[in-house]
């Protein structure tokens, strides 16, 4: 397969009508580059809100401090490091955490095994991956169901064939058919086989984060791994405060081999942070310090990434919220908050607390990955695909929210300024009372002037009506069907594919099932 992309043999034309029928149904499988914002950032703190949450968040780890459980090493680094450790609580001098976060670089290129899609995180950039996760996938006709190996890899190859989306992701979802010590094998196969995308590594324990990096020895070479970043990871903060062992233990071993991590508070306002958004944010920054820290005492220069996972709940229920404005108010203020580290920022998604692709899906996901396109997040993980606050990865709204990843596409261009945007010739040709559908203006551009969905109906109500008068749901299923039936993997060395299935099988020898 070539770089980039691919078209399926067409048929031999007969006319003008049957060559554009042919070029709309041919398959084709394009990934846009990297979202470049030439837009401005959209800020909620002055510059007095901006100090008040730093000088609180460095009284957070002076004075009440963060625990860093099961890991006596990681107590012994920040006691050398010039920090007050008393047990597993590690208090932490005022700005030692910010000097050590400097080293730590402004953006990074994660390589991808085609070059051609390769991402920089960092700047102005925004890179979109898919959910991340859920243990449960549904579909239109089999409803709601434990995830399997076989749903993994069908998800991959819609993020594979998804032109919006930059990057393969991780755990897409969880797949329960595969022994919990053995599953991060099988996931990190699939990702390196069946796209050519950027991907994510395992953090469930450390040893299978060394896997990670073992296998992109071989997809990559172990000398291009040494030296460049192939794999971003997510490491979560128990919030509030507390950092366990098995995710620092996956840092450790991410940071030592040069890979990048998120480090990533995980905030259920009102549950694991207060329920004001000054608060959080201060809560936030001052975890995502000592995380971002950390990560240098181990390597400085290690890639890492300002993460903010943040919603709000129902204090009626206690269901997590999403989609709403506190929520907003946080991405915005935390974007800020890490571009003064200098650091890139990941944050948002395509989240929603429904149950279904339905309104309430719509209305929350369109308001959550606008404020990550405003907010200045570089990386989006959960960029499309879930469904009940995170439980669920839905077929049907994978492909939905891929479809309207391309808004944030062109909203990211801004404005075009140039002389053909301006159009100045076309108003002077058309002239009162005309119209535009003939002029030469309009015949040189309209076939890239207008972002249209590859998803939506936008067919007279009749013509809708005789079709079966299918809803949003429908056509989406339909999508999914039509891009599994068409996806051709791409192409990888012989030999490398047999070292990555010689290396898994020998790894899943090794050690029996747990489940556990």
């Amino acid at each position: 397969m070539s770089d980039g992309v691919v078209k399926s043999e067409r048929r031999a034309r007969g006319g003008g009508g049957a060559a554009r029928r042919a070029e709309r149904t041919a398959v084709s499988v394009e990934t846009a580059r990297y979202i470049e914002r030439n837009i401005p950032n959209f800020e909620v703190l002055t510059e007095e809100a901006l100090l008040i949450i730093e000088e609180n968040a460095e009284i957070v780890l002076e004075e009440i401090g963060v625990n860093f459980v099961d890991n006596p090493g990681a107590l012994e680094l920040w006691r050398q490091a010039g920090a007050d450790v008393q047990g597993e609580r590690v208090r932490i001098p005022r700005g030692l955490a910010r000097t050590l976060c400097k080293t730590a670089p402004s953006s990074f290129i994660q390589h991808a095994r085609n070059p051609e899609r390769s991402v920089e995180i960092g700047g102005r950039n925004l890179v979109l991956a898919p959910v991340y996760g859920p243990p449960f996938v549904r579909t239109l006709e089999g409803g709601r169901r434990y995830a399997t190996i076989e749903d993994f890899r069908n998800f991959v190859k819609l993020g594979y064939m998804s032109k919006w989306l930059h990057h393969s992701g991780g755990t897409v979802c969880e797949p329960t058919d595969v022994p919990v010590n053995k599953r991060h094998l099988d996931m990190l196969h699939a990702h390196m086989t069946l796209s050519d995308k950027p991907f994510m590594g395992s953090v469930t324990e450390p040893s299978r984060a060394q896997d990670s990096v073992d296998m992109c020895g071989i997809l990559f070479g172990e000398d291009f791994v040494r030296d460049n970043t192939v794999m971003t990871s997510l490491i979560n903060i128990n919030s509030p405060l507390t950092f366990d062992g098995i995710m620092m233990g996956a840092l450790e071993v991410y940071a030592r081999n040069m890979q990048a991590a998120i480090i990533s508070p995980f905030i259920v306002g009102g549950a694991m942070a207060p329920v004001s958004v000054a608060g959080t944010l201060t809560q936030v920054l001052a975890e995502v310090l000592a995380g971002v820290a950390y990560s240098q005492l181990v390597r400085a220069g290690a890639p890492v990434i300002f993460g903010a996972f943040v919603t709000s709940i129902d204090m009626n229920s206690g269901a997590p919220t999403f989609g709403t404005p506190e929520a907003a108010q946080i991405t915005y203020g935390a974007g800020q908050l890490a571009r003064r580290l200098g650091l890139p920022f990941r944050s948002s998604g395509s989240f929603c607390g429904s149950k279904l692709p339905d309104a309430q899906a719509a209305y929350e996901t369109a308001n959550s990955l606008n404020v990550g396109l405003l907010s200045g997040v570089n990386f989006m993980l959960h960029a499309c695909g879930w469904l009940e606050g995170g439980l669920v990865a839905s077929f049907e709204k994978f492909v939905m929210d891929a479809d309207q990843l391309g808004t944030l596409h062109h909203l990211a261009r801004g404005v075009d300024m140039s002389e053909n945007g301006q159009a100045m010739d076309a108003i002077r040709e058309v002239g009162p009372g005309g119209h535009y559908l003939g002029c030469a203006h309009t015949q040189a551009n309209f076939k890239q002037a207008f972002w249209r969905s590859d998803l939506f109906d936008y067919k007279p109500f009749e013509t809708w009506d005789e079709e079966g008068a299918r809803d949003t749901q429908v056509l989406a299923a339909a999508r999914v069907k039509r891009m599994l039936e068409t996806y051709r993997q791409p192409e990888l060395d012989p030999a490398i594919a047999q070292a990555l299935d010689a290396y898994v099988a020998e790894k899943k020898a090794s050690v029996p099932d747990a489940f556990l």
